[in-house]
């Protein structure tokens, strides 16, 4: 199953977000209600896979927010054979809003106010936030990360 940039879910299950890589993805899941984060984690291509397998066994997914980029066809095979529904959302432009999004949720602290945010380097991978932000495209409004997926 294949939808489009169309929220047609209803919220009575969790959505799970993919930013896939060659070497790392970043994967999210928000809550049933979709009102906040539960999880978000950097992750090997084959653990992103586990993880989003024992997900969908524990409390199956609504579906997975994929980005409609180059990189996607594989998983969108990989989550059919899940039995995942595939929801594809415009990922243009996420790489550079995730590195936005990641001075808002962690500031910098101390001198490192000083330097420009756009010259500060992440201390950190990114692949989760931008995950983040396939999500929140597909769901039309931002969502707060819980106290359990808030580090850095």
């Amino acid at each position: 199953m294949l939808g489009t940039a169309t929220n047609t879910t209803t919220p009575s299950a969790a959505l799970a977000a993919l930013d896939p890589g060659r070497s790392k993805c970043g994967l999210v899941r928000s809550d049933r209600q979709r009102q906040h984060l539960c999880d978000a984690l950097v992750l090997t291509p084959e653990a992103c896979r586990t993880t989003l397998a024992l997900w969908h066994k524990g409390e199956p997914l609504a579906g997975v927010v994929l980005g409609n980029g180059t990189g996607n066809r594989p998983w969108r095979s990989a989550l059919q054979d899940l039995g995942i529904p595939v929801l594809l959302v415009d990922e243009w432009g996420t790489t550079l809003a995730a590195r936005q999004r990641y001075w808002q949720l962690w500031p910098a602290r101390g001198w490192r106010r000083l330097i420009p945010e756009g010259m500060r380097l992440p201390r950190r991978d990114l692949d989760d936030v931008a995950a983040q932000l396939l999500l929140e495209r597909w769901l039309q409004r931002p969502l707060p990360r819980s106290q359990t997926c808030l580090g850095p």
